[in-house]
């Protein structure tokens, strides 16, 4: 017997495995030890090595979710040879009656995780052959939760990349945004149905980033269908519509702390993903760009005074904006 070596066996698959449910099943927990760490670890090395050119940050995603599941496998394999390597009669060669050594090890687990084994070596025992058992079990329930973990993820790339759209396609920066809405007959019910959905969108959004936050890194190389620029474009613009615009025509504040509430779901999901606030604040938008299309607007000290109010909020959009590789508030509108 080799004690050793299966302690170390039995230590690693209990990691890999608890990682694994960890980051597959349990939704509130986000990514699990291992692959949280691997996710970050490979984010900050490729925005390093790239110098945060969009087009290698946009394989980050990608690159992320194959290395995980590469790893998950490469612990499995691992974790059972190390097992198997506990006692050198476990395993046997079925045509010379052999022992197997380590060659044999890996090459019996490797087809013993994926198939039912094809006679090449055989367990000496009934214990082995349970160990044997669970092998096979354990590669099979990789394989269906990894389909469903990669499935899943995709999915919800596709719908994070539709509301960035859906927002930057009413206007690239809050004071856009807010003036899209403004009808001719002074009032903003062209924004009632818009912000109605993203936050409906948003909220949906905001438990797909808890639960999978590999999301935070699946860069878009085009900024107008990036998540990151999105949610805080349309919290400034709530900002401004909540702050900024005159009382006589202010949007249904019903509809507006809803739509906060969404953001603020978002902003709690900063954490998984191991992104900070940013040190400084950005800068505050600018009424006058409203005021240039004759919405109402309040005095611009009274604006700046809520604005500073709100300094932790913004400094948690401009956070996420950088995480991003992002420019927040874009220079040009």
């Amino acid at each position: 017997m080799q004690p050793l070596y299966l302690a170390v066996g039995i230590g690693v698959l209990v990691a890999v495995v608890v990682d694994i449910l960890w980051t597959t099943l349990w939704v509130d927990g986000g990514a699990g030890p291992l692959s949280g760490r691997l996710t970050t670890w490979i984010w900050r090395s490729l925005r390093t090595a790239s110098n945060d050119h969009p087009r290698a940050l946009s394989l980050a995603g990608p690159l992320i979710l194959a290395f995980t599941l590469a790893m998950w496998i490469a612990l499995l394999w691992l974790g059972w040879t190390m097992v198997f390597a506990g006692d050198e009669t476990a395993l046997v060669s079925a045509h010379t009656g052999a022992q197997a050594d380590w060659s044999g090890r890996f090459y019996y687990v490797a087809y013993t995780m994926f198939t039912n084994g094809n006679g090449d070596y055989t367990p000496t025992t009934s214990g082995w052959e349970i160990a044997s058992s669970f092998t096979t079990a354990t590669g099979m329930a990789f394989v269906t939760l990894g389909v469903s973990y990669v499935l899943t993820v995709l999915g919800a790339v596709s719908e994070k990349r539709s509301f960035a759209s859906d927002v930057t396609g009413l206007g690239e920066r809050s004071e856009a945004f807010v003036r899209a809405g403004w009808t001719a007959e002074d009032e903003f019910r062209g924004l009632e149905r818009p912000l109605e959905s993203l936050a409906t969108q948003l909220s949906v959004l905001a438990d797909q980033h808890k639960a999978y936050p590999i999301l935070h890194y699946y860069h878009s190389e085009r900024a107008t269908r990036a998540s990151a620029m999105a949610v805080p474009v349309f919290d400034e613009a709530l900002t401004v519509v909540r702050h900024g615009v005159s009382d006589d025509a202010q949007l249904n504040p019903t509809l507006v702390e809803d739509a906060r509430s969404s953001v603020d779901s978002y902003l709690d999901t900063l954490g998984t993903a191991f992104i900070d606030p940013a040190d400084d604040v950005p800068p505050r938008p600018e009424l006058d760009r409203l005021q240039d299309d004759e919405i109402p607007t309040v005095q611009n000290d009274a604006f700046t005074d809520d604005v500073t109010a709100l300094s932790g909020r913004r400094r948690k959009l401009l956070g996420i904006a950088r995480a991003d590789a992002r420019e927040w508030p874009p220079l040009e509108e």
